[in-house]
């Protein structure tokens, strides 16, 4: 923990800021700032593939087997201690005109779960949404696997 020399005595640099010590009026836009970086991190994958859902509705859909699901566990570090959740990924083929791969993740709290939600999956045909410039470039949409 961060420490501040102050009156003959070690004091938390949390307890000053709390108590007015160290001017606040800039270490809670800084502290926030790392809160919303510190989120981001952990959910930038699901951000972006969100993004790209969007931005691919007016990509062409074809068609795509769902032939790989797996679940891996994660570990992230915090200043609480480890959050531990499981990534269950779905990964799919497609020919357009070349055999290409793409993959759909879910994030879950527990194993058993992220392991009962991808199972089904296995061997399902899908569409997905190929970027014309780029066809090795897919996303599976949310939409598309209900």
């Amino acid at each position: 923990m961060n420490s501040v020399l102050a009156a003959d005595r070690t004091v938390p640099v949390t307890q000053l800021i709390l108590r007015g010590t160290i001017n606040d009026w800039y270490a809670f836009p800084i502290v926030l700032a790392g809160g919303v970086v510190g989120v981001m991190s952990l959910y930038w994958r699901f951000i972006m593939q969100r993004l790209r859902g969007i931005h691919a509705s007016n990509w062409p859909p074809v068609s795509a087997i769902i032939d790989v699901v797996s679940v891996a566990k994660q570990e992230d570090q915090t200043g609480k201690g480890t959050i531990v959740t499981y990534l269950a990924t779905l990964t799919y083929f497609y020919r357009n005109p070349e055999l290409q791969t793409g993959d759909y993740c879910r994030l879950f709290d527990e194993e058993a779960d992220a392991q009962a939600w991808a199972a089904p999956y296995k061997g399902r045909t899908v569409t997905v949404h190929v970027d014309p410039r780029d066809p090795s470039r897919s996303v599976l949409r949310k939409e598309e696997l209900q």
